[in-house]
């Protein structure tokens, strides 16, 4: 029996018995989530005593679940008396879905694979979980490539709902449907994809690290600042500096690495050399206790920069219309400031002649109105709570410090300085300043007719 005979839309059984090979972070991940939907998991590593140290830190995640009531004592049993590591790969013969998570080294997923292929019942699905390996590639070698395709869980895989499911060009459509019902039973959000360089997440994610790095690398901030700005400003749950860290800057600049060379070394996927360098030190992130921050015992947080607070001008000109950022205008009058308006640009002014524009790519040194500020382009600017500024030389500078600009008053007002080109932000915001000889990334802008990017 084959894998396209198990019937189409239906996922495997909950008796059925999931085996996951590979005990790292993403297999004890894994594992939980396939616990949790009530299978019996068997756990392998090809290290000795690997997989018994990975049901012992899966049987403390649970425990600690249990402790914060969010799991009862009787469920954390029951599941750990599903749970078996095995130390041979004969072990895992009666499983309906072996899920790999391996090193991402295409030729030890062949070679697991043409093993299991032996050992597994022909109607076993068989998962990689690679995050940027070619599926097609790993199957190739197989006698039944059919059976096997992607399942991308992302890290912590039991609190990420989302599931690239990706079908390689050899995989059978049954498999992927199985497969598909599957996830979605375990409560998941399966997506489908095609086996392309980093399939869709990694993909897109590409740019949002390499842009950050490269403004790094320039020395237009530092990685707290520009993690503080994205959180603050763009709208992510964490930067890309503190979300590497997490991941493990040796699993992602590899990710990197590899989509770049899958894409005939596009530019825009250039891996960083920072991060290189990251790998190279072993400051591999918080597993290894270093990464872009110091992640040790007793290390505090890094604080980004923030600008000094200053007073606001007794008004503001606009010329034209801010696009995306329109919404300052009625922020700066709920302040209080008046606002005149003129009929051409698409800028603000203040009384000493500084022009305020959001950024478009290009750098504030390069303005041709010297005294010139530009501010970074926000997600929601009354929910905001930090932007990125970059003035030019000439900008004048305040007395509350070179180039100081953002003065906090109540919630919800948005407050301009009266000698310095900047401002304070609405609901506890501060500014942060970049470097004004660097261009703001240009793939972080969304064009003026555009909604702002999420």
């Amino acid at each position: 029996m084959t894998a396209i005979d198990r019937g189409t839309g239906r996922g495997i059984d909950r008796a059925d018995l999931v085996a996951v090979v590979g005990t790292g972070t993403m297999g004890q991940g894994i594992a939980q989530v396939a616990l949790a939907a009530g299978h019996p998991v068997r756990l392998y590593d090809a290290a000795p005593g690997r997989a018994s140290r990975a049901a012992d830190a899966i049987a403390d995640r649970l425990g600690r679940l249990v402790a914060k009531e969010h799991l009862t004592a009787a469920d954390r049993d029951a599941a750990l008396g599903r749970l078996t590591p095995v130390a041979d790969l004969a072990d895992l013969a009666e499983s309906e879905l072996v899920v790999e998570a391996i090193l991402e080294e295409l030729d030890a997923k062949r070679e697991l694979f043409t093993a299991l292929e032996s050992v597994v019942s022909g109607g076993c699905l068989l998962a990689t979980n690679t995050s940027s390996l070619s599926v097609t590639a790993v199957a190739g070698v197989l006698r039944h490539p059919g059976r096997l395709l992607g399942l991308h869980f992302f890290n912590p895989a039991p609190l990420m709902p989302l599931v690239e499911v990706v079908r390689g060009a050899a995989t059978d459509e049954t498999a992927v449907d199985r497969a598909h019902a599957t996830v979605a039973a375990w409560g998941k959000t399966p997506v489908r994809c095609a086996d392309t360089p980093g399939f869709i997440v990694n993909r897109i994610a590409r740019p949002f690290y390499a842009e950050a790095f490269r403004a790094y690398e320039e020395r237009a901030a530092d990685p707290a600042t520009l993690d503080a700005v994205l959180r603050g400003s763009g709208g992510f749950r964490m930067g890309p500096f503190e979300l590497t860290d997490l991941i493990g800057q040796d699993v992602n600049e590899a990710v990197t690495r590899s989509v770049w060379e899958a894409l005939s070394h596009d530019p825009k996927f250039t891996p960083s050399l920072a991060q290189r360098q990251l790998v190279a030190s072993g400051r591999h992130g918080r597993k290894t206790g270093h990464g872009w921050y110091d992640h040790s015992e007793g290390a505090g947080r890094t604080a980004p920069h923030t600008a000094e607070p200053c007073e606001p001008p007794g008004k503001v000109a606009l010329h034209g219309d801010l696009g995306p950022a329109q919404g300052l205008v009625g922020l700066i009058e709920e302040a209080g400031i008046p606002v005149t308006r003129e009929p051409v640009g698409s800028h603000l002014a203040l009384p000493d002649g500084t022009r305020l524009s959001l950024a478009d790519g290009t750098t504030a040194t390069g303005d041709p109105f010297a005294a010139s500020v530009r501010f970074d382009l926000a997600l929601d600017y009354r929910t905001a709570t930090r932007v990125a500024l970059a003035a030019s030389m000439a900008a004048p500078r305040s007395p509350c410090g070179p180039r100081s600009a953002c003065s906090r008053r109540s919630v919800r007002r948005s407050v301009w300085s009266r000698t310095s080109p900047a401002w304070s932000w609405p609901a506890r915001s501060r500014c942060s300043w970049t470097s004004p000889r660097t261009p703001p990334p240009a793939r972080w802008r969304a064009p003026r007719t555009s909604t702002p990017p999420c």
